[in-house]
């Protein structure tokens, strides 16, 4: 469902103009998502948040209890979870580490790192030489770039692997990598990353797993050695067209569960990120104008693109519900809507300032607000919040009082 629950409804109603735009967050709907997720997976495998989707403070506490850790990207990501959930596990990944980058998640205690180079590993390798203590070491998961089905790949929103891309190592250095990690004094090889594409269903990102972990045991037979853990990624699909669904974790955890039984000395990690947080999310705003345009309705809203960009960059409609509202008295007419649908543009002078297309919005005047769902990940953190130096939107929570 796109339609906000009473708490978000009333919590939006209540706004007052300067307020708007807002983004509003339930994390007891969070938590409560997120629970049943870490309650459909195996206990053998861990369940990382990729930070990147939304890396929100609140929303970092409120998934602690139930995330093993949290993979990082950059530098500032680092030191912002490190700072927002102190003392929980980092895993630092990304490609274009900088020395700086790298210094720092030594200094901070990080023990396990990405490594999308034999670049990237030889500056590991030195700067922890020359800032760790004698005897200390930290682990390596080489990311690989790997083959993927040629239907995966088609039907991905989002392929980082499987063909050219600058995501993680060649498969064919593979045997490369692995020497040096095995020479190196300071780098211990701890397993095997492979966050190949997103926007799969669960049969699909089973065949993704059983195919990374496959090569992965075949590299440690080939040299002789025992991986500890294969991550195998994120990317769990979020249907933006059918916010009603959901992935099928159940499903999911189960195959995992097989295919962890079948590896008994490997530990199993996903690391998703708007399958975490995309549904606990809101983004809500006022409608300025009602306009009509070559036959054609035109709702213009408060903000726009510049603070939700998800809809602009993934080419879809946001679902979004109307959620009427009485502005306050002023002597002119209230422009309306006089068909059932509506297309919802921003503010900004682009045609591309859209958030969603011919949207069921019957009655819809100025004045009223518009919720726009499944605004919980890759939203305002991605978006060009300046562009025209409108005001940013104001942020607000939904919570059951938990911590």
């Amino acid at each position: 469902m796109s339609a906000p629950t009473p708490q978000v409804r009333e919590l939006i109603e209540g706004l007052t103009d300067g307020q708007l735009p807002a983004y509003v967050y339930d994390l007891s709907a969070l938590r409560s998502h997120v629970a049943h997720i870490r309650a459909s997976l195996p206990s053998r495998v861990e369940l990382y948040y990729a930070a990147k989707a939304n890396p929100e403070p609140r929303l970092l506490k409120a998934l602690s209890p139930y995330v093993s850790g949290y993979e990082v990207s950059s530098g500032g990501e680092l030191v912002h979870v490190h700072t927002a959930v102190p003392g929980r596990p980092l895993a630092f990944g990304g490609p274009g580490k900088t020395p700086a980058e790298l210094e720092t998640a030594l200094r901070l205690g990080v023990t396990r790192f990405h490594g999308e180079s034999a670049h990237d590993l030889r500056m590991l390798g030195h700067l922890a030489e020359s800032l760790l203590s004698p005897g200390t070491r930290v682990g390596v998961l080489l990311r690989f770039n790997l083959p993927l089905p040629a239907a995966t790949l088609e039907h991905s929103a989002l392929a980082m692997g499987g063909r050219p891309t600058p995501f993680g190592l060649d498969p064919a250095e593979a045997d490369a990598a692995v020497a040096f990690l095995k020479s190196s004094p300071r780098l211990q090889l701890l397993g095997v990353h492979a966050h190949l594409a997103s926007g799969l269903d669960a049969d699909e990102q089973l065949a993704v797993a059983e195919s990374v972990v496959g090569w992965s045991a075949r590299l440690a037979e080939r040299h002789g050695i025992r991986l500890a853990e294969v991550n195998v990624g994120g990317g769990m699909n979020v249907d933006y067209a059918h916010p009603g669904t959901r992935f099928d974790w159940e499903s999911y955890g189960k195959g995992l569960g097989l295919l962890a039984d079948a590896h008994p000395e490997l530990t199993l990690r996903i690391e998703p990120g708007r399958a975490l947080t995309a549904y606990c999310g809101w983004y809500a705003t006022e409608v300025l104008d009602v306009k009509r345009s070559h036959g054609e309705e035109f709702a213009v809203l408060r903000g726009g693109t510049h603070h939700l960009r998800t809809p602009a960059t993934k080419n879809h409609d946001q679902p979004g519900t109307v959620v009427p509202h009485e502005p306050w008295p002023h002597p002119w007419p209230r422009p309306a809507a006089t068909g059932t649908h509506v297309t919802y543009t921003g503010q900004l002078c682009t045609p591309k300032d859209v958030l969603a297309r011919r949207a069921p919005a019957a009655g819809l005047r100025a004045g009223d607000r518009v919720a726009f769902a499944l605004a919980g990940a890759y939203a305002w953190n991605i978006s060009h919040h300046d562009f025209l130096m409108h005001p940013h939107p104001t942020f607000h929570f939904v919570s059951d009082g938990s911590a």
